[in-house]
């Protein structure tokens, strides 16, 4: 990446930005985003327009010349919506001024680990794993911990809480929990969730919780359990959550954290001097979705139930190839067993010869070598069309059975 940056300049230029790797998902949709003849499921969003209330929202904003400066931590009206959302889904109590709006889910990551770590803590997270959050923890001084699930050959996907437990050290300061997980599809048992927050509440540890999927679920009723339900206003968590996902507003840049009680300024602050907020007509559009998306929402998870289905059954029954049947988010990760080349290499090849774009398994750790990731929130006749360009591929990859271990 930075070969073609000249000596002097490479000298004066951050150490940290220098080592971070290249974004490989990134690598791959950008040798075909606007080839229309390829089915996309690359890139974690739906196929689906923002709904046309939440646009109108927004444009009835600028159409009110709201486009001033606003407060850093988000429109009043929006933390309030922002609570009651909350106490809908979730039953809890969540005083509004414990939010904090954020430029995405990204940017919501990237001001909790601001306000937590300092150089060199260590915080452990489970991997594979979404690869802006362990990069996250690098560039503000950390110290990303990965510790690997485990992967069973009939395709289930759990962690060990001893072995995480384990991996504490005097430096650890947190825990990241991504649940439902991306890209496993893995969901935290309820009763692992209490487990981590007993103990992290003895080792005075925090909790970084990325809750952005809990809607998409598909075996039981959602939403899936929230830590908020579970630890008081004064314990150690943060909670991370997008608009992106829920109501397929990707490029509208908006989402939350939430913190303890009397963290507000400390977050206000954050915001000031990273963003200075959020546009104050996004956050209408913003308000709009909380309160009139629910049924969205829902129609949303329903078609990605069809989607997953359709994935899950047409290649389970490949004999080179193990699926590990999510139970949350909208992707589906699987092994291709007796690959030749990199991930990334087959994710390439997949996009020139089967022309379907799909996310390499190491974009998200080395433990992903040997997977490949699709993104599931489409239309499930377009699940069925890449079903249909896949399976030949795949089949072809390789004669070899499935391995003796995944």
């Amino acid at each position: 990446m930075f070969d073609v940056i000249p000596a002097s300049l490479r000298q004066s230029c951050s150490s940290r930005v220098q080592e971070m790797p290249d974004n490989q998902i990134v690598a791959v949709a950008d040798l075909a985003r606007h080839d229309a003849s390829v089915v996309r499921l690359w890139i974690g969003e739906g196929d689906l327009p923002t709904p046309v209330y939440i646009k109108q929202a927004a444009m009835d904003a600028l159409a009110d010349d709201d486009t001033r400066y606003s407060y850093s931590q988000g429109l009043p009206e929006l933390r309030q919506a922002l609570s009651e959302y909350h106490r809908r889904h979730w039953q809890v109590d969540i005083s509004s001024d414990r939010f904090c709006v954020t430029i995405g889910g990204m940017n919501a990551v990237t001001m909790a680990m601001q306000a937590i770590l300092d150089e060199g803590d260590e915080v452990l997270m489970p991997t594979p794993a979404w690869p802006n959050a362990r990069q996250m923890i690098e560039i503000v001084g950390g110290v990303n911990v990965s510790v690997p699930f485990d992967f069973s050959l009939d395709g289930d996907i759990s962690l060990d809480l001893d072995k995480l437990f384990a991996k504490v050290t005097d430096r650890t300061r947190a825990i990241f929990i991504n649940s439902p997980s991306n890209p496993t599809g893995w969901r935290m048992p309820f009763e692992d969730m209490q487990r981590l927050k007993e103990f992290c509440r003895e080792r005075g540890l925090w909790i970084v919780a990325d809750e952005v999927y809990n809607h998409f679920v598909y075996d039981d009723e959602g939403p899936a359990a929230s830590f908020l339900q579970i630890c008081g206003p004064n314990d150690k968590l943060l909670v991370t959550n997008t608009f992106s996902k829920n109501w397929c507003m990707t490029g509208w840049r908006a989402g939350w954290v939430v913190f303890p009680k009397g963290m507000d300024q400390l977050f206000a602050r954050l915001c000031q001097y990273n963003t200075t907020g959020v546009a104050s007509f996004i956050q209408r559009a913003c308000i709009v979705a909380l309160e009139d998306g629910d049924e969205f929402i829902r129609q949303q998870v329903e078609r990605c139930r069809a989607s997953r289905d359709i994935l899950v059954e047409g290649l389970s029954v490949l004999d080179n190839v193990t699926v590990f049947s999510p139970q949350g988010t909208f992707y589906l990760f699987f092994k291709v067993h007796g690959l030749d080349e990199s991930s990334l290499e087959t994710a390439k090849r997949i996009l020139r010869e089967a022309k379907v774009g799909v996310a390499p398994g190491s974009a998200f750790g080395p433990e992903g070598e040997d997977y490949l990731r699709i993104c599931f929130a489409i239309d499930p006749e377009l699940a069925r069309e890449a079903l249909d360009r896949l399976t030949p591929f795949l089949a072809a990859l390789t004669d070899a059975p499935r391995g003796a271990t995944v």
